[in-house]
C-alpha cells in the first residue's frame, strides 16, 4: 500500500470497497477487484472516481513521487545477453501484453542457469493464462532468438493483495 500512497488516484480507489489492485499503464488502468465484489456493484463506484479526479485535474501520481525506472531500459551495466533479452520484451512482447491491460516486468537473468525472471502485472498478475503466456509465449521466443536462454521463471508479486505499479 506504500505504493498507492504516492497516488492520489491510487488513495481514492483503494478507498472503494472491493478495489485490491490499481496499474497504470500508458493509456489505460487496470483495476483488480477481490473476490468477494461482483463487477456490477464496483463498475460504477470506479468509473465515479475517475471521472471525479480527472474534473479535478488533479496529477495521477504526487510531486514528491519518485519515476519508477523502466525495468526494460537497457543500461550501461547491462551484459549483451541482458540486453537482447529486455529489447525483444520491449518491442515484441510487452505490447501485446499491454493491449490486455497488463505488463511484464524484468526481474534478473541467471547466465548458470539461463533462466530468465520475469513478473506479470495489472489484469495478468492474476490472470490464469498468465502462465502458458509466458511458457508457450515469451520462453519460445526468448529462446529461439537468444540460444543462452534456457527457460523462463514467473516471480510473484512481492506486495501483498493490495498493490499499485505503473509503466
Amino acid at each position: 500500500m506504500q505504493q498507492a500512497q504516492k497516488s492520489p488516484l491510487a488513495r481514492k480507489l483503494f478507498a472503494v470497497p472491493g478495489v485490491k489492485g490499481v496499474f497504470y499503464g500508458g493509456d489505460f488502468i487496470t483495476i483488480t477487484k477481490d473476490d468477494d465484489t461482483a463487477w456490477e456493484v464496483l463498475k460504477l463506484d470506479v468509473f465515479s472516481v475517475v471521472m471525479d479526479f480527472y474534473a479535478e485535474d488533479l496529477p495521477i501520481m504526487s510531486d514528491d513521487a519518485e519515476a519508477e525506472e523502466d525495468n526494460l531500459a537497457i543500461l550501461d551495466d547491462d551484459t549483451e545477453i541482458v540486453a537482447m533479452i529486455k529489447e525483444l520484451l520491449e518491442t515484441r512482447i510487452r505490447p501485446a501484453v499491454q493491449e490486455d491491460g497488463g505488463d511484464i516486468l524484468y526481474r534478473g537473468f541467471d547466465d548458470v542457469t539461463g533462466l530468465v525472471s520475469l513478473q506479470m502485472a495489472g489484469s495478468c498478475a492474476d490472470c490464469p493464462s498468465s502462465t502458458v503466456t509466458l511458457r508457450h509465449g515469451v520462453e519460445n521466443m526468448l529462446m529461439h532468438y537468444i540460444p543462452e536462454v534456457k527457460g523462463v521463471h514467473q516471480v510473484e508479486s512481492d506486495q501483498d493483495d493490495t498493490h499499485l505499479s505503473w509503466s
